[in-house]
C-alpha cells in the first residue's frame, strides 16, 4: 500500500516541476478566461467609445457571479476529488465528481433565467446611469444566454487539470479566447454588429469551449465517468460546498466591491471635475485589468491545488510547505513587475482600450497609479485560500477571504470618500491589499509552525514505539 501512495508523481515528483506542469496551463487558461472580457473592452472601446466601456463595466459584476458559484461547484469538488484520490478511495471521489458536474448545470440553468428576467434592476443596482443603462441591457441580454456554458467548462476546467490533463485544459478555453477575437474582429469591424456583436462573439466561444470541456469527460483517466454517478447526492454536497465555500464568498464580495464602487464612482464622480461617465468608463477598464492580474495569481493557486490536496491526504507536510513558498515567490515577482507596469505606463496601458479627452486620460492614469499601488500584494491572498481550501481546512480560508472584499475594501469604499471625495475611493484599494496581505502569510505560517510540532512530536515517540 505504500508502494502504490508513493506511484502518484503529485506525492514524489519535484515540487518546482509539478508546479510548472500544472500552475502554468492554468495560468494560461485563467488568463484566457480574462481574455473574454479584455478582448471584448477593447475591441467595444474602440469602436463604441467611453459609453461602450462604461456600459460592459456595469455588466462585469453578473460575470463574478458566475465565477463565484462555478467555484463553489469546482473548488469544493475538485479539493474533495483531491484528497479522496490521496487516501485511494475512488468510490468517494466518484460521489464528489458526479454530484459537482450535476450542481453546475442546475446552477447555470437558474443564473441564466434570473439574469435574463430581471437585467434591468440588476444593471440598476449595479450603478447604471440613464445613458449607459441601453448599451448595457443589449449586451447583457445576449451575454446572459451563455451562462450556463461559461459555468460547465469552467468547472470542467478545473477537475480535467486536477485529473492530470492540465494541458487539455488550457486548450479548451484558449480554443474559446482566439475565436472570441477573431469573432469580435468579424463582427464589429466588417459586420458593424457594434456592441451586441461583441457579446454573440462571447457567447460562441463559451459554446465551443463548452463541447471541448465536455468531450473529455468521456476519457476521463481516474476513472470512468457513467451515468450512474450523477445525480445530487445528498451525502457530498455539504463537503463540496464547504471548500468550496471561501472561494465563492470571496467572488461575491468582488461582486458587492464592484456594486459599491460603481454606485461611489457615480455619486461622487457628479461632484467632480470628471462628471460620472468618466469614472464608471475608467472603472470598467481598470476591474479588467487588474482582473488579468487577478488571474495569474489564482492561476498559480488553483495550479497549486491538486498538489496542496494530495499531499495533505498523504500527511505529506514538507511538500505542503515547499509548495506554497515556491509559488508564492513566482507570484510575487511577477506582480511587482505588473506595478512597475502601472507605474510608470499608466496612460499607454489605459490607452488600449480607445480614445478620450484628456480629462479622460488624466483620471485614468490617476486611478491606475493609485488603486494599484499595492498590487505587488495580491497574490498572496488568492494563494492563502487554496491552500486552506485544497487541504480541507474552510473555516481560516473563509476568514482571508473575508478580509480584504467584505472587512476592508468595501467599509474603505464607503467611509473614505466622506472625508477625500472621489481619491478616497482610489485608495482604498492599496490600504486594503496591504492590510490582507499581512493577514494571509501570518495565517500560513502559522499553519507551518503547527506542521512542524507534529512532525516533532511524531520523532519523539519514534524510539518508544520501535521498542
Amino acid at each position: 500500500m505504500a508502494d502504490e501512495k508513493q506511484e502518484n508523481p503529485l506525492g514524489t515528483a519535484p515540487i518546482t516541476g509539478l508546479i510548472v506542469k500544472y500552475a502554468v496551463p492554468t495560468v494560461i487558461s485563467m488568463l484566457v478566461t480574462s481574455a473574454y472580457n479584455l478582448t471584448d473592452q477593447i475591441f467595444i472601446g474602440n469602436v463604441v467609445g467611453i459609453l461602450g466601456n462604461a456600459a460592459t463595466g456595469i455588466t462585469f459584476p453578473v460575470t463574478i457571479l458566475c465565477i463565484a458559484f462555478t467555484q463553489l461547484a469546482g473548488v469544493g469538488t475538485v479539493a474533495s476529488f483531491n484528497i479522496c484520490m490521496g487516501r485511494k478511495n475512488e468510490a468517494e471521489a466518484k460521489g464528489f465528481v458526479g454530484t459537482g458536474l450535476t450542481m453546475v448545470v442546475i446552477i447555470g440553468v437558474l443564473l441564466m433565467a434570473a439574469v435574463l428576467l430581471f437585467k434591468t434592476p440588476l444593471l440598476t443596482l449595479f450603478g447604471a446611469t440613464e445613458s449607459i443603462l441601453p448599451l448595457s441591457e443589449s449586451y447583457l441580454g445576449i451575454t446572459g444566454i451563455g451562462i450556463p456554458f461559461l459555468f460547465f467548462s469552467g468547472m470542467a476546467s478545473l477537475l480535467i487539470r486536477s485529473d492530470g490533463s492540465p494541458a487539455y485544459s488550457m486548450m479548451c478555453t484558449l480554443s474559446g479566447a482566439i475565436l472570441n477575437v477573431l469573432l469580435d474582429w468579424l463582427f464589429m469591424f466588417p459586420l458593424a454588429w457594434g456592441l451586441p456583436g461583441a457579446a454573440f462573439a462571447t457567447v460562441i466561444s463559451q459554446v465551443v469551449s463548452f463541447a471541448l470541456a465536455a468531450f473529455y469527460f468521456t476519457r476521463f483517466k481516474a476513472f470512468k465517468i457513467e451515468r450512474a454517478i450523477f445525480g445530487l447526492k445528498t451525502k457530498y454536497i455539504p463537503g463540496i460546498a464547504r471548500l468550496g465555500s471561501s472561494n465563492c464568498i470571496n467572488q461575491l464580495m468582488l461582486m458587492a466591491v464592484a456594486i459599491a464602487m460603481n454606485n461611489s464612482l457615480r455619486y461622487y464622480g457628479v461632484r467632480s471635475a470628471y462628471g460620472s461617465e468618466i469614472p464608471l468608463a475608467v472603472s470598467g477598464i481598470i476591474v479588467k485589468i487588474s482582473h488579468v492580474l487577478g488571474a495569474f495569481a489564482v492561476g498559480i493557486a488553483l495550479g497549486c491545488q491538486p498538489i496542496f490536496g494530495f499531499n495533505m491526504g498523504a500527511k505529506n507536510y514538507g511538500r505542503l510547505k515547499e509548495t506554497y513558498k515556491k509559488a508564492l515567490a513566482v507570484s510575487l515577482c511577477v506582480c511587482v513587475i505588473a506595478f512597475l507596469g502601472f507605474q510608470f505606463f499608466p496612460r499607454q496601458i489605459t490607452g488600449i482600450f480607445g480614445v478620450g479627452s484628456d480629462l479622460y486620460f488624466e483620471f485614468a492614469s490617476r486611478y491606475l497609479r493609485i488603486y494599484l499601488m499595492m498590487i505587488f500584494a495580491f497574490g498572496v491572498q488568492p494563494l492563502s485560500v487554496n491552500y486552506f481550501t485544497s487541504t480541507g481546512r474552510a473555516r481560516p480560508a473563509l476568514v482571508i477571504t473575508l478580509s480584504r472584499q467584505g472587512f476592508l475594501l468595501i467599509p474603505l469604499i464607503i467611509i473614505l470618500p466622506l472625508f477625500f471625495g472621489i481619491d478616497g475611493i482610489l485608495y482604498a484599494g492599496p490600504i486594503a491589499d496591504v492590510l490582507a496581505y499581512m493577514l494571509s502569510l501570518f495565517m500560513v505560517f502559522r499553519d507551518f509552525k503547527q506542521f512542524d510540532k507534529t512532525a516533532s512530536s511524531i520523532k519523539m515517540q519514534m524510539p518508544s514505539a520501535a521498542v
